[in-house]
């Protein structure tokens, strides 16, 4: 078969491409951002990629058009259609889908999904849940939202039954706008968290809660539904029904199988109070062990059993983007370290720094700083909704940095209770010499973005390492 896929280089479309490729088909495709790093992992699997959404691409003839979220019918000032091969398509009656469709009909049916749901958390989670089958010698397929960095990958067909997937609940398609996890028909199901998310396509949180139980409906009698026992959200998903075998996380409760006894970088898992495993490893902070309990909860549903879950988890890498080490600058008195993050949305920029400052101050390193460099990216911090909520998500920081180019509100108004803790720039050059200028030995720089950041990664590197700063 050959696909031609639209929005191609996007990482759900890009993993989607991947494994069609693996599977043996021909696959080809398009998009408006046609550059690396995406674009040389395309090509070296021998994908052609072609820039732009040009109607003449019809010619290429392919059995089927799969179409990414990133499409719509959207016109341009002039009247002119954004996507000129999306409307040829239409025009000329040619067969097209969508990528969570195809995926379905092509790569998960017949396969044991294990599927990871959440608003924070899934691409760690899916990436924890895939490494554990893989030393459980259970050899996995696998879609993450990222580069595990034990895999190398973001996609693999795998040769067992299994097959992860990150369980993405933002929209399908222009023509489809269900949730993406609506498609995957999972027999085992993690619910890690949820909270308002995605507010350019969900009007509030009952909107989401209504397409998670869409997800919860689809898990057989048979499956399991492994659920963080926490939150209230998740709750009331469940209190509209549920038809499956429950598992519940989290810190405590009545009914909360899987517990975590110990630190958050060593604790023992207990499973109705009795301990099943032990983690030790080098990631921080309390999201990571939900994160875990969920990934063992959902393994042992395959038949890995928890304590060598747990043990396998002591080898887990992370994933590229997570707490992802880029590089050092030597101080006299003590390294800046600086670290990128995807951290986009407020808890999960909370979460993110909470966990940096429990380990500085595990270790004894009360006295190390921690400056955040941020910028509000998603469609949803876009659009302010969550502006209020910034200063709360940086309490850990001691100083931040908040990049504001494109928002249409007052960032430095949002972020002024935090008095001189906080600093705006307009662009990423005058962010870099902000930050520049207040590092000191020993502190930990946290870039936080769901994009590239302007590079300001390598830019605050340069510049802490150039002979006047030091």
């Amino acid at each position: 078969m050959h696909i031609h896929i639209l929005g191609i280089c996007g990482t759900f479309m890009g993993g989607v491409a991947a494994l069609a490729r693996e599977a043996g088909h021909r696959v080809t495709g398009c998009d408006a951002g046609v550059y690396p790093p995406m674009s040389d992992q395309l090509r070296a699997l021998g994908i052609d990629l072609i820039e732009g959404f040009g109607a003449d691409q019809l010619s290429l003839a392919p059995d089927m058009f799969v179409v990414g979220n990133v499409v719509s019918r959207a016109r341009l000032p002039d009247g002119s259609p954004k996507f000129p091969l999306m409307e040829a398509i239409l025009d000329a009656g040619k067969p097209y889908t969508s990528g969570p469709q195809w995926l379905a009909e092509h790569v998960l049916f017949g396969r044991h999904v294990l599927a990871v749901a959440g608003t924070h958390g899934k691409t760690t989670t899916t990436s924890m849940l895939a490494w554990v089958l893989e030393k459980g010698s259970k050899a996995p397929g696998f879609l993450v939202g990222g580069v595990p960095l034990d895999f190398g990958v973001s996609a693999r067909l795998g040769d067992g039954p299994a097959f992860v997937i990150e369980a993405d609940e933002y929209d399908t398609a222009f023509f489809d706008k269900r949730s993406k996890f609506v498609h995957y028909r999972p027999r085992t199901a993690v619910l890690n968290n949820l909270e308002f998310d995605h507010a350019d396509i969900f009007d509030d949180l009952a909107a989401i809660e209504r397409q998670f139980h869409h997800l919860v409906r689809t898990v057989p009698s048979t499956g399991r539904l492994v659920v963080n026992a926490t939150e209230e959200s998740l709750q009331r998903v469940l209190a509209q029904g549920c038809w499956s075998e429950l598992a519940r996380f989290g810190a405590g409760g009545p009914n909360t199988e899987w517990q975590a006894r110990g630190s958050h970088d060593a604790f023992d898992v207990l499973r109705r109070g009795e301990a099943v495993g032990r983690v030790e490893w080098e990631l921080s902070g309390l999201h990571n062990q939900m994160n875990a309990l969920a990934a063992i909860a959902a393994a042992e549903h395959v038949g890995v059993p928890p304590a060598e879950a747990a043990r396998a988890l002591g080898s887990f890498r992370n994933v590229r983007r997570r707490m992802e080490l880029r590089g050092t600058a030597e101080r006299a008195g003590g390294a800046i370290t600086v670290y990128d993050d995807f951290a986009h949305h407020p808890t999960a920029i909370r979460t993110t720094l909470d966990g940096l400052r429990q380990k500085l101050d595990a270790a004894g390193k009360q006295s190390e700083r921690i400056l955040a460099a941020f910028e509000p990216r998603s469609n949803t911090m876009k659009l302010g909704v969550m502006a209020a909520q910034l200063p709360w998500s940086l309490e850990s920081a001691d100083l931040s940095f908040c990049h504001t180019a494109g928002l249409d509100w007052d960032a430095a108004a949002a972020l002024a209770p935090m008095g001189e803790r906080a600093q705006v720039a307009n662009a990423i050059e005058p962010l870099v010499k902000q930050v520049v200028a207040a590092a000191r030995s020993g502190d930990h720089i946290v870039c936080m973005s769901n994009g590239g950041f302007g590079g300001v990664h390598d830019k605050l590197l340069a510049a802490l390492r150039a002979p006047a700063a030091s």
